[in-house]
């Protein structure tokens, strides 16, 4: 895998991001000594390519409020469909098992920020010390995973302006601000449409008075409304979310309150 250059973080320290990824704040002081000394912080830039499909996955990011990093599974057509995203409440890389981790699909930044990464050897050796590492790590793949699989239903059987409404939801939560910084033509490649359907549907729900867009960054104007304009995907993910890891949740709620 060739060498990835490293954007300047303006010299702030891992300790000073460590709250802003929800995941971590939620460890136990215990689990945070074991694992601190080994992270650093880096700058992530949209559309920087973290792996492709097939490399081994020998880093873990773990992102900062405001950052986003999507999974998307490439076709050999070329074309590309977005089937998760990571925010300031995950991590994506080596989150549960151990030794050679191939990535399956392109892990790519969606919106730029701060993230704190680690080598997954190191990751692996903390969690062999610590059962509650180990629980909480896999939980969030428990997670991730459901995210995956709703992802896959919502894109064969609902409308694109539910999609739509789902995709900004699921952002907002990432990001914690209501500004979405996104070009219909990025939405409709993620989405797997034209960029004419995403258009449309954008349209529809900014004359319900949803959102508001201008080029390059869609804002939440009424997210209660967009709740109910949105399929049940993104109703269903969160409850699983809010079942399986409710301390992270708990965080996320606070945060959010914040923005």
């Amino acid at each position: 895998m060739a060498k990835r250059k490293r954007p300047d973080t303006g010299n702030i320290s891992v300790a000073e991001c460590w709250a802003s990824n929800l995941l971590l704040a939620s460890l136990k002081p215990q689990d945070r000594l074991l694992l601190e000394p080994h992270f650093e912080t880096v700058a992530l830039q949209r559309g920087d390519v973290l792996f492709e499909p097939g490399e081994d996955v020998v880093l873990t990011h773990f992102p900062g409020t405001g950052a986003m990093i999507s999974l998307v599974v490439m076709l050999q057509d070329d074309r590309a469909i977005e089937v998760a995203t990571i925010g300031h409440e995950g991590a994506v890389g080596g989150i549960v098992s151990a030794g050679h981790k191939p990535a399956f699909s392109r892990i790519v930044v969606e919106i730029g920020g701060l993230a704190l990464r680690i080598d997954t050897g190191r990751l692996d050796d903390a969690k062999k010390h610590s059962a509650t590492l180990r629980d909480i790590f896999s939980r969030y793949a428990d997670v991730l995973l459901a995210q995956t699989l709703q992802s896959v239903a919502c894109n064969a059987l609902h409308s694109i302006e539910e999609r739509c409404s789902r995709w900004l939801l699921t952002t907002q939560d990432r990001v914690a601000t209501r500004d979405v910084p996104v070009t219909q033509e990025f939405l409709a490649e993620l989405l797997g449409v034209q960029r004419t359907t995403v258009s449309v549907a954008a349209q529809a729900l900014q004359r319900k008075g949803l959102i508001q867009y201008r080029r390059g960054q869609i804002t939440i104007a009424d997210r209660a409304g967009l709740e109910e304009a949105a399929c049940e995907c993104y109703a269903a993910v969160e409850k699983h979310f809010r079942t399986v890891l409710p301390d992270v949740k708990e965080l996320r709620g606070r945060d959010a309150q914040r923005h």
